[in-house]
């Protein structure tokens, strides 16, 4: 492999932000395995493309109206579940198909598809701008430092709900919180993998790095390595070879995770 290829500028700014988009999918998605929300960042992907349809069609940049649409609906979605007693699953399948539909309505009414709903939907990480890289950036540290800071209180609400609503942890609070932190990661992350693929960054390194059986900041640790390996790999090979990056990531994190599946068939990863 040539190195020339790192000497571009538009290859530094897609390394830079593909690897903060990276860490931030890892840490948020982590926290939405382990509590059995796997699809809701699918779901908040695709209410996103609606907002993504209404920006276009109003004329407004995309991400800011995805960013609207998809923390507004993922709020209002959680809201709903805990005030009728929606089941998880429930409610992240209205989410998703409501979303869809409501991008599609709009779209249709714009005029069809585009360019650039294609480059929503698959991702356009070559072509992110320094304005991108530094709203990336800057909420990538932002989301890092909240975690940071309510360490305990994500980490014990996500683990024993009712132990934590007795030990007076706002835990309403939190899985609001949570939820707003995933759709913010989840618009931030459309650019990296687009919309139809960006469920598999917040599940497929968590669920390899969860079969190592370690402690949560050894299996965050993983999950990022993980992740960080195949954004970086998928996009230097992706250019080589001039596929999508978006569908090289995915396929690099399914490799890792079959590869950790073959590692614990033969008994060599311990079992906490």
């Amino acid at each position: 492999m040539s190195f020339e290829i790192l000497t571009y500028s538009f290859m530094h700014r897609a390394l830079i932000a593909g690897i903060a988009i990276a860490i931030l999918c890892s840490v948020v998605g982590l926290f939405l395995v382990l509590r059995r929300y796997s699809l809701f960042g699918d779901a908040i992907a695709h209410s996103s493309f609606g907002g993504v349809a209404v920006g276009l069609l109003a004329g407004i940049y995309p991400l800011w109206t995805a960013y609207v649409v998809s923390i507004v609906s993922a709020l209002v979605i959680t809201r709903v579940k805990d005030r009728f007693n929606i089941s998880g699953d429930a409610s992240i399948a209205v989410l998703l198909s409501s979303g869809i539909a409501v991008g599609l309505v709009i779209i249709g009414l714009s005029g069809g598809f585009t360019l650039d709903i294609f480059s929503f939907l698959f991702g356009s990480i070559l072509l992110v701008s320094v304005d991108d890289v530094i709203l990336i950036l800057a909420l990538t540290g932002g989301i890092l430092i909240v975690v940071l800071l309510l360490f305990r209180e994500l980490l014990y609400s996500t683990f024993n709900e009712e132990q934590a609503k007795v030990s007076g942890i706002p835990v309403e609070k939190i899985n609001y919180l949570i939820v707003f932190m995933a759709g913010l990661t989840v618009v931030t992350s459309i650019q990296l993998v687009g919309v139809l693929l960006i469920s598999a960054l917040f599940v497929i390194p968590n669920v390899s790095a969860i079969m190592y059986g370690k402690g949560f900041k050894q299996t965050a640790i993983i999950s990022i390595s993980f992740s960080i390996f195949s954004v970086v790999a998928g996009i230097l090979i992706s250019y080589i070879f001039d596929i999508t990056p978006a569908g090289t990531i995915v396929l690099l994190s399914i490799g890792l995770l079959a590869g950790t599946m073959g590692i614990k068939s033969t008994g060599l990863l311990s079992k906490n």
